[in-house]
């Protein structure tokens, strides 16, 4: 496995990174759950997880989505084509593919939180793995469907991400992401901390 395949993961994968990373900094307001309790007595959700960062997060994920689709337009006629990076399809079909990567990665984190609360994890309690790879797992899931969906209706020839992930890129994610979400998380909780401090 050479340094490209790590590239084209992360290419990949980062507007699903940033929908996460934005929805976490971005957040707050009303809880998805609306403060409502399962039956177990336990809350739904919980506050961690809020409207505006399942929207505001996924709109900043999509503009870097988009961004990284122009780019790499202008790679692949530069002497780094090699570097075979994906347009996400291009103009149209980026729209639904970007769209699925980044909310597809909120809702895995939400569908997480559910199952994180009936076992009587609060918030910001680890649950390692989980937490760290809930986000990919929804990413990649829905992105899958999308480009079924996309094929199955002829507006793609192909199925995007069958040709876009492949099984090294996926446990290239597998490995990393855990790491990534651990340093980011701990960033973001001492930028927290010396905030109250101020």
């Amino acid at each position: 496995m050479d340094y490209t395949v790590i590239l084209q993961a992360l290419w990949l994968i980062l507007p699903a990174y940033v929908a996460n990373a934005s929805a976490m900094l971005v957040g707050g307001g009303t809880s998805v759950d609306f403060g409502k309790t399962w039956r177990d007595g336990r809350r739904i959700l919980g506050d961690g997880k809020t409207w505006r960062g399942l929207f505001v997060g996924g709109f900043i994920g999509m503009t870097a989505g988009f961004g990284l689709a122009v780019a790499a337009r202008y790679i692949a006629m530069s002497d780094f084509a090699f570097l075979n990076l994906s347009d996400f399809e291009g103009f149209p079909l980026m729209i639904p593919i970007i769209f699925s990567l980044c909310f597809g990665a909120l809702i895995g984190d939400v569908v997480e939180s559910f199952f994180k609360r009936r076992i009587g994890k609060n918030r910001g309690e680890d649950w390692f793995f989980f937490d760290q790879i809930d986000f990919i797992a929804g990413a990649l899931f829905f992105s899958f469907l999308t480009s079924l969906i996309l094929q199955a209706s002829g507006a793609m020839s192909g199925n995007w991400f069958l040709e876009s992930f492949f099984p090294w890129h996926i446990l290239v994610l597998i490995i990393i992401t855990p790491f990534v979400h651990l340093i980011s998380n701990f960033l973001h909780k001492k930028m927290h901390s010396n905030n109250e401090k101020r």
